[in-house]
């Protein structure tokens, strides 16, 4: 039987509120690069990054009647009692020719559902997310042929300056960065004090609903990290509440140490658990953006290899999670999380990072030296506490400015 459009009612209800508190004056860096005309766009990312609002301004952008589309999260209750399908069905016979999908992982038979509708509905486009890169990657069906994928980070440092309307400054790439650091600081530095906003970055600038919940970050990032082990995890993981236990031990331990640099066996021995299921949740953590881990040869989720050194994904997270946050840390895990984006990252045998396999990279204050790079070609340092640099020494927080 046919759905009714009272049916849909709802959904368009939660819709129009949703839309309705949408701001399109900052977008996020991912927004110009997609193909927006594509028929079936995915967008991953972590939770917490932003992917809803670039859903709703889109549509805002695009769309003289919003009511020619259809936005939904597919963990609204709606979807208890019915199904994306007969939504689907609606939409088509309504003239309705593209739906934003929220949430996806959320709705049990997502990656099914997606590759029968771009079958059977060939007018039909789809844009949908997911927060939990987990499922996205371990989709039981492969899209990769019907759908355009794309990733969606945090704030870089760069976008942080442009939400906080204090700086509007056009991504630096990183071969401009190297050769031309002094000048664009000079630039950007002319009529902005850097140190107080890099700061504040650092401790909530990542994620952009810290400018909703102000003084309650630290609260919501908990909550944020709770969810990926708790509703994530299971969703995509035949896992037990015994090993969610573990991996909350796991991120807890990994926590109090970083950067960690594992001791494989002890570590496992003190979660009561072996090499490969430890690294299965090393890796989820990995790709759920909560932990970051680096490795000297290039990282694969197919062939788990034991990580060399790990790191939260971010410094926000480490003034969230960690009891003491030691500076020497936060740099190396704001260097590592911002060069990552666009960049291969490995451990090196000399220095602390090495970027697309040529750029090697100490991390430190104003007066680290090039002691342990000296001599390297293509060595830089990366230095804090410092506005404009100096032939290869770079101030620390113009990496930010990358994407």
């Amino acid at each position: 039987m046919r759905m009714e459009t009272i049916e849909v009612q709802p959904l368009f209800d939660n819709y129009h509120r949703k839309i309705a508190k949408v701001d399109l004056k900052f977008k996020r860096y991912l927004y110009s690069q997609i193909n927006w005309k594509a028929r079936m766009i995915g967008i991953k990312g972590a939770r917490g990054v932003g992917k809803t609002t670039m859903l709703l301004q889109h549509i805002l952008d695009n769309y003289e009647d919003i009511d020619q589309t259809l936005y939904v999260s597919l963990d609204d209750l709606w979807f208890a009692s019915h199904n994306l399908m007969e939504l689907v069905d609606w939409a088509d016979r309504h003239g309705l020719s593209r739906l934003y999908l929220d949430e996806v992982h959320r709705y049990k038979s997502w990656s099914e559902t997606l590759k029968n509708i771009y079958d059977n509905y060939p007018d039909m486009g789809i844009v949908y997310t997911s927060s939990s890169l987990l499922a996205i990657d371990n989709a039981k069906v492969d899209l990769s042929r019907r759908q355009t994928p794309y990733t969606l980070y945090g704030l870089s440092f760069r976008e942080f300056l442009d939400f906080e309307d204090v700086a509007h400054i056009s991504p630096i790439p990183i071969e401009t960065l190297l050769r031309d650091h002094v000048k664009q600081a000079m630039k950007i530095t002319k009529n902005l004090k850097v140190a107080p906003l890099f700061e504040a970055y650092l401790k909530h600038g990542y994620y952009p609903f810290y400018r909703e919940v102000s003084d309650d970050f630290p609260i919501r990032l908990r909550e944020i990290v709770s969810l990926v082990i708790e509703n994530d995890l299971p969703a995509v993981e035949n896992i037990s509440y015994e090993t969610l236990l573990k991996v909350k031990r796991l991120l807890m331990i990994i926590s109090e140490h970083v950067p960690f640099e594992p001791n494989m066996s002890e570590l496992w021995k003190q979660l009561s658990t072996n090499n490969e299921l430890g690294l299965r949740m090393l890796y989820s953590l990995d790709k759920a953006q909560i932990l970051s881990l680096l490795t000297s040869k290039t990282k694969s989720y197919k062939y788990l290899s034991k990580p060399d050194k790990i790191f939260l994904n971010n410094p926000n997270l480490m003034h969230t999670l960690c009891p003491t946050v030691e500076i020497g840390n936060e740099r190396e895990t704001f260097f590592n999380n911002q060069m990552s984006v666009a960049h291969e990252v490995k451990f090196p045998q000399k220095g602390d990072f090495l970027v697309n396999d040529r750029y090697l990279f100490e991390v430190g204050g104003k007066n680290k030296t090039f002691d342990q790079i000296k001599d390297i070609p293509d060595s830089f340092l990366a230095v804090d506490e410092t506005e404009v640099g100096f032939s290869n020494r770079i101030p620390l927080w113009m990496f930010g400015m990358t994407y």
